[in-house]
């Protein structure tokens, strides 16, 4: 949300803190275990306010949102293996979608950024995956998951990011609403 060079204010940390609430809760609440994937996939709607809050307040709230969030998730669900590659993996997706939202407020750079983003998660949980687990085979399983996963979530935040960006702008107050 940061506008020009301004300091980090409460109302920002207030975002923050709720845009990584948001990503923790529905990651956390709104899931369901892949039965195909080898390790244990998991298909949730956490990436829905992660793309939104990216697009919406920038890329600081979105680094922080995704890769917090979904990596105090990982922790607390016994995914602890996985949390500093979630934590990197995650936080650069919304850092993306987050820069490309400040830099052009279009519905375009969006699915741009949201796109990005997709390709970010299959290649980062790849790699992940072959590094815990010392092959670069089974992480083949997990890429329709994670398509499917980023699929829905592109799909529900598509038509709602550009009214949530301007309704978001009018709510804090920047100049840009």
């Amino acid at each position: 949300m940061a506008v020009g060079k301004r300091k980090y204010a409460t109302l920002d940390l207030a975002v923050d803190a709720l845009s990584v609430t948001l990503v923790l809760a529905f990651t956390m609440f709104i899931n369901v275990r892949l039965p195909i994937a080898a390790n244990g996939g998991l298909i949730h709607l956490g990436n829905v306010p992660l793309l939104l809050a990216a697009f919406c307040f920038g890329r600081r709230t979105g680094a922080l949102c995704g890769g917090l969030g979904m990596a105090m998730f990982d922790l607390i669900s016994g995914w602890t293996p996985w949390a500093p590659f979630t934590l990197v993996i995650v936080g650069l997706m919304g850092y993306v979608v987050g820069a490309l939202g400040e830099r052009f407020p279009t519905l375009w750079s969006f699915a741009l950024g949201a796109g990005l983003a997709l390709l970010i998660k299959i290649a980062g949980y790849y790699a992940a995956e072959g590094i815990l687990y010392a092959n670069w085979i089974a992480p083949l399983n997990s890429v329709p998951g994670n398509l499917l996963q980023m699929g829905v979530a592109i799909a529900v935040t598509l038509p709602l990011a550009l009214p949530m960006r301007k309704l978001m702008r009018r709510v804090v107050h920047t100049k840009e609403a």
